[in-house]
């Protein structure tokens, strides 16, 4: 699918340098720029969402609760950190 963009000399100067300086074609500069406006938007939504369900019970659990609730006795471990 192609889509065009009608942009003004500085404009297109500017993506321009900024594709250049991050080593980058001028169509994936624009996908990345699209794609992480799309993602910045999506969490702020669900930010917002969380936020508004701890209003509506603002309960937190430590740690350690959790691990109780969760029944879990022993730690962790990530092996891929050894």
């Amino acid at each position: 699918m192609k889509i065009s963009i009608d942009l003004t000399k500085e404009e297109k100067r500017l993506a321009e340098d900024y594709a250049k300086t991050h080593a980058v074609s001028l169509e994936n500069a624009f996908k990345s720029a699209l794609f992480d406006k799309i993602e910045d938007e999506y969490d702020c939504e669900i930010a917002e969402i969380a936020y508004q369900e701890y209003l509506a019970d603002p309960t937190t659990y430590t740690h350690e609760e959790v691990k109780k609730l969760c029944l879990i006795s022993e730690p962790i471990h990530d092996e891929s950190s050894q």
